[in-house]
């Protein structure tokens, strides 16, 4: 079991490492890209391209006062954006009534396709 326990740490470090190289990498690339004014880009045998995403940010507080039915709440427990999100489009919380519960987010992601 010592074995793989050490195993484990070993690749979970590994991993972290590369989520650190992987995020510089990510910064270069975009840095890149803006400073070129470019959403696409052909760079050797890659595409790269940046694609703009909008994200909700809901306030804890002002989503529970609007949520006034308890059972409701405790469904959520905390403001989930996947399960707001799934409530609202299931019709169980209108979007119009949370509307000023949250903030959009502009969040850019990076996709690199082998061509």
């Amino acid at each position: 079991m010592e074995k793989k326990v050490k195993q484990y740490y070993k690749l979970k470090a590994k991993q972290k490492e590369q989520e650190q190289e992987l995020a510089g990498l990510r910064q270069e690339i975009l840095d890149h890209l803006n400073g070129q004014g470019q959403a696409e880009a052909v760079i050797g045998s890659y595409k790269v391209k940046l694609v703009t995403q909008q994200r909700k940010e809901y306030d804890d507080d002002k989503l529970y006062q609007t949520l006034s039915d308890p059972e409701l709440w405790r469904l959520l427990s905390r403001a989930d954006p996947a399960k707001v999100a799934s409530l609202a489009k299931l019709k169980v919380i209108a979007e119009e009534k949370i509307a000023h519960t949250y903030t959009v987010k502009p969040v850019t992601l990076l996709q690199v396709d082998k061509q």
